[in-house]
């Protein structure tokens, strides 16, 4: 196990602005999945994506790694913006992610306490589907490549009809899963058999606002509530038109919500 390497994508710079760390979903690429919300966002943001080992523009994983470890894959990363002054000193600073990603907030919460002055989990929750199923999939995609994934990712992701009326940004979503790295996407399904973060939500002080989707068969809205009532600054939101990528399905609905939550103090 190792802490991952990730490769940031800025998708709108303005170092006057707070800074918005926007994470992915297992099998997208960020960049397809936050630039729907992204014309919602840079009046308030400067958005900065990262993308999984293996997804988008980071580089394959090696080795496994864990949620812990992908969270502190993430400090790193601003850690490096900063000392490059991409990220002023003092500036206001902000974490979204989607499914894993807002997995990967609960465990900044949890790890990094104070590190982001708020945080979303978006369509994601404490603990995502089961040990062994994850297992199964890390081992079906390490033997059988991502495209193995498609025709189940597009029913899993996308409320009825989304992907009918905007073909083109369901598709650019599920090119970026057939493209992803089988290796690194294993590795991503092996972190998720092992997150579980109920237990440990009690403890936060970060202020985290869980966003889900209606529609959402992965995460369903419980899931969200689970998290604003255990976490003692959490709340809930839901998208009544998203199903599992709601930047992606409800990019100003989104948009909204995060500017509130985090611009409220």
């Amino acid at each position: 196990m190792a802490v991952p390497e990730l490769t940031p994508s800025l998708l709108h710079t303005d170092s006057k602005l707070p800074t918005l760390i926007a994470g992915p979903s297992l099998g997208t690429a960020a960049l397809p999945l936050w630039a729907p919300a992204l014309p919602y966002l840079k009046e308030h943001f400067q958005v900065i994506a990262w993308d999984l080992p293996g997804h988008g523009a980071s580089k394959p994983s090696t080795q496994g790694f864990t949620l812990a470890e992908l969270a502190s894959g993430i400090t790193a990363m601003v850690g490096a913006l900063r000392a490059d002054g991409v990220i002023a000193e003092g500036a206001k600073l902000f974490y979204a992610g989607v499914s894993v990603g807002g997995a990967t907030a609960l465990q900044l919460a949890v790890d990094h306490p104070g590190f982001f002055n708020a945080l979303s989990s978006i369509c994601s929750a404490a603990k995502i589907g089961t040990p062994e199923g994850w297992t199964e999939r890390a081992e079906l995609v390490a033997k059988a490549g991502t495209p193995t994934m498609v025709a189940g990712s597009a029913q899993r992701w996308f409320a009825p009809g989304f992907i009918e009326k905007e073909p083109e940004i369901s598709a650019s979503l599920l090119h970026s899963l057939q493209d992803a790295d089988r290796f690194a996407y294993a590795h991503a399904c092996a972190a998720l058999a092992g997150f579980d973060v109920r237990g440990r939500l009690s403890a936060t002080t970060d202020r985290i606002l869980a966003i889900n989707g209606a529609q959402d068969q992965v995460c369903p809205p419980a899931d969200a509530q689970f998290i604003a009532e255990n976490a003692p600054q959490g709340q809930a939101a839901i998208i009544d038109s998203a199903g599992h990528l709601a930047p992606a399905e409800a990019p100003e609905d989104t948009a909204a919500l995060l500017a509130e939550f985090f611009l409220a103090n």
